[in-house]
């Protein structure tokens, strides 16, 4: 009984001297291990080795059932998204069934009248693809040179188009190469109509990223969002060719559109010819050699 009371007593206060002296031994033994280390290499890294596989084994078992939950957690955070997107293909899928059911429809009307007014489509339209050798941008011209012209068929007024929409029309022309004159250009003025509405106006550059929709009648039927397009008067351009979307409404002069074409990212284009230019220019060089002959006489 004696012995175990010494024994307990013993351990109690070897106890309180370890816990007293803990750091200071900690950093004895952090510096044996450097010397050891210092020392001998080799035999330090026989024991990482050595100490690496023998906790690799109850790494491996403890990261099991962890691995295990995680992909457990990820496979119902899944889940729950697949049955939000379901739903959301669902309403997205009844949403294009009507439109496809009012597409047809039209489409079988548009047939119809097309009969009933003996409706010829236009020239099908010809394109030549260039790309943008350099930037004619200044603070006072918005445009851009390609690398085609007269050879390759390219002649004034031509339309420049990328996949969004028009971006300008060709000014310009060499052998080998033309200028383009963009929609943002202080001298651009483009006859446009509003898509929804069909409502026509004249839509202006003014050398800045925003267009400005002038001399239309209805300005308040213009709103945010609304499709600008080309409305074929002049006998430039086709009608339909997409431009911009109002960014801005209100009263004349203060509507404004971002163009769709984005100028800063242009590298390729297409000059597209929809022989109306040549019927344009053909027509007014027959009137003006009929004026010259009557004059003549």
């Amino acid at each position: 009984m004696a012995i175990r009371d010494d024994f307990e007593v013993a351990s109690q206060q070897l106890r309180t001297v370890l816990q007293r002296f803990a750091l200071v031994l900690l950093v004895v033994a952090a510096f044996v291990a450097m010397l050891i280390g210092k020392a001998d290499s080799v035999l330090v890294e026989k024991a990482r080795v050595l100490a690496l596989d023998l906790a690799s084994p109850a790494l491996e078992a403890i990261a099991r059932p962890v691995a295990a939950a995680n992909r457990a957690i990820a496979d119902l955070k899944e889940f729950a998204s697949l049955r939000e997107e379901n739903a959301r293909l669902r309403e997205e899928n009844s949403r294009l069934l009507a439109w496809q059911t009012a597409a047809r429809r039209l489409e079988n009307e548009n047939d119809r009248l097309r009969e009933l007014a003996h409706f010829r489509e236009g020239p099908e339209a010809s394109f030549i693809t260039a790309r943008v050798v350099g930037d004619s941008v200044s603070a006072y011209v918005r445009g851009a040179l390609l690398n085609v012209g007269r050879k390759a068929g390219v002649t004034p007024g031509q339309a420049v188009v990328t996949g969004e929409g028009l971006a300008g029309r060709i000014a310009e022309v060499g052998d080998n190469s033309a200028r383009v004159l963009f929609v943002t250009d202080v001298n651009s003025r483009l006859p446009v109509q509003v898509e929804r509405t069909r409502e026509r106006a004249i839509l202006a550059g003014n050398n800045s990223a925003l267009l400005r929709l002038t001399l239309m009648q209805g300005m308040a039927s213009v709103q945010p969002g609304d499709r600008i397009v080309t409305s074929g008067s002049g006998g430039s351009f086709p009608i339909g060719i997409p431009v911009g979307e109002v960014v801005r409404g209100g009263n004349e002069g203060s509507i404004r559109v971002r163009p769709f074409a984005d100028f800063a990212r242009l590298e390729f284009v297409r000059v597209v010819d929809y022989g109306i230019t040549g019927l344009v220019n053909t027509g007014a060089a027959g009137a003006a050699a009929a004026a010259d002959g009557q004059g003549t006489r």
